[in-house]
């Protein structure tokens, strides 16, 4: 995984179409589709409408032992070289590379404590979005429903005025199956609605609207965002194409043209400190529109970031595009140097952010995790870019950390802990599904509602797993 060819967050580019006839993941269906599937699935149960989740995906498996769970005591192959700083909460230090973290420890907690079983990325991002051991250690296609897919189903009756699921992604990792978000059994309808790359691009613009073909050659050629919005309901207002399409097409164009919808994805009326303490560049720009998704009603948000070689920053042959530090791919430290700064403003100004606009104190819970963590020991590999022998870390399912605030909670706290070298568990062991039952019960969700599987065999929503009794 240690190409570099993958998402863009382009800036201006040629003439392209605001609406186009888009894929919705790799299913190749438009948001009228989807609409029309859950127009023909049985009522499903519906969970409390005034909550919401935003999930902030950091795919590769990010390194622990540089981030929440140093270790400067450990022996030299282990600890790394980045120094720990002390926080806001005694106890917690956080690596030298996020000193914003350090700034308002007491505004987030820390899990140290979570583990499974599944090294493979694909086993791991199944593992982590579904809350079940895939049947396959390998893919990254979904045997069970992933977390947001059963929220979307289970809130398919709510209606804002934007869809309930959504991901943001890169340009070019939209797929459904890429980060394991599909719906297994539920059906293609509750894939999340993707909305890939840079939200902050001066022609950004929202992809994968799928109108029929009747409706969308009466509308204007836009690549703007905003003029595309204005223009198509202007051109619908006038000359009544409302009336040659079918109710699903309507449904779908009420949807995505409503003043809820156009609002919550331009960034552009954000005030100037806002976007300065997310950060102008893909990371920043893309938690930014997350909060503003999930403060515009939607119920399950995931933001993804993976590359920070983007927005004016340079490529480096000693990084990574996402967060796999084998040495192979990257010397961890020089990668670090790059990564671990963007994402301590973007995570940073999140949090700050939902703190003072009132969502964390009981709408809003907010996690930031990958699959996995990396190996305690350092490894040194040949560079497959740089040719010379460097330092990385493999993957480790054994211990990871993740960030949780939010739905409120009481926070400064850190939960668990590993062993003197990172590898394991030393107290208060928990698994993903413990994180999920969290969740659940943040949203109103009963984790033994059941939906039935391809052979109509009734499967319970989480088959195990019990709230983190310190983040409820």
């Amino acid at each position: 995984m240690a190409s570099n060819k993958h998402d863009r967050c382009s800036g201006p580019i040629t003439r392209r179409r605001f609406l186009t006839a888009g894929s919705l993941g790799v299913s190749g269906m438009g948001l009228a589709d989807v609409m029309r599937l859950r127009a023909q699935a049985a009522p499903g149960l519906t969970a409390a409408p005034d909550t919401s989740f935003l999930f902030v995906w950091l795919p590769g498996g990010p390194p622990h032992m540089e981030m929440y769970d140093m270790k400067p005591d450990a022996p030299a192959d282990y600890r790394g070289i980045f120094n720990p700083v002390s926080t806001t909460v005694p106890g917690l230090d956080v690596c030298e590379l996020m000193p914003r973290h350090a700034r308002i420890a007491h505004k987030y907690n820390i899990v140290r404590s979570i583990s499974h079983t599944f090294a493979d990325h694909g086993g791991g991002h199944k593992r982590l979005q579904t809350g079940r051991k895939p049947a396959t250690p390998t893919g990254t296609v979904n045997d069970a429903p992933a977390t947001g897919a059963i929220v979307s189903k289970a809130r398919e009756g709510v209606r804002v005025g934007l869809p309930n699921y959504i991901s943001c992604t890169p340009n070019g990792r939209q797929g459904t199956d890429v980060f394991a978000f599909g719906s297994a059994y539920l059906g293609p309808s509750y894939v999340p609605f993707a909305v890939p790359g840079n939200p902050g691009a001066e022609k950004f613009e929202v992809k994968n609207l799928g109108l029929s073909r009747a409706l969308e050659d009466r509308l204007d050629d836009r690549v703007a965002l905003l003029k595309g919005f204005d223009n198509l309901r202007r051109n619908i207002d006038q000359d009544g194409s409302l009336g040659s399409i079918d109710k699903f097409n309507e449904q779908a164009l009420s949807l995505l043209t409503s003043d809820r919808a156009r609002q919550a994805f331009d960034l552009s009326g954000e005030p100037a400190h806002i976007r300065d303490r997310y950060g102008r560049h893909c990371w920043g720009n893309r938690c930014l529109l997350g909060r503003r998704l999930i403060e515009a009603g939607c119920s399950f948000v995931t933001v993804v970031l993976e590359n920070p070689y983007k927005s004016g920053v340079p490529s480096s042959k000693q990084g990574v595009y996402n967060w796999d530090s084998h040495a192979v791919n990257c010397h961890i430290f020089e990668d670090a140097k790059v990564r671990l700064p963007i994402y301590d403003q973007a995570i940073t100004g999140l949090v700050e952010d939902i703190h003072e606009r009132g969502l964390a104190d009981g709408k809003l819970v907010l996690v930031v995790t990958g699959e996995f963590g990396r190996t305690p020991r350092l490894t040194t590999r040949r560079g497959s870019r740089t040719g010379v022998d460097q330092p990385g870390r493999d993957h480790w399912p054994q211990a990871m950390s993740l960030l949780a605030t939010g739905g409120g909670m009481t926070n400064g706290q850190v939960v668990g802990s590993t062993n003197s070298r990172g590898e394991h568990p030393r107290d208060r062991a928990l698994d993903p599904n413990d994180l999920w039952a969290t969740v659940y019960r943040h949203l109103g969700i009963d984790p033994e509602w059941t939906y039935p599987d391809h052979s109509g065999r009734p499967m319970p929503i989480l088959p195990w797993g019990k709230p983190i009794s310190e983040l409820v």
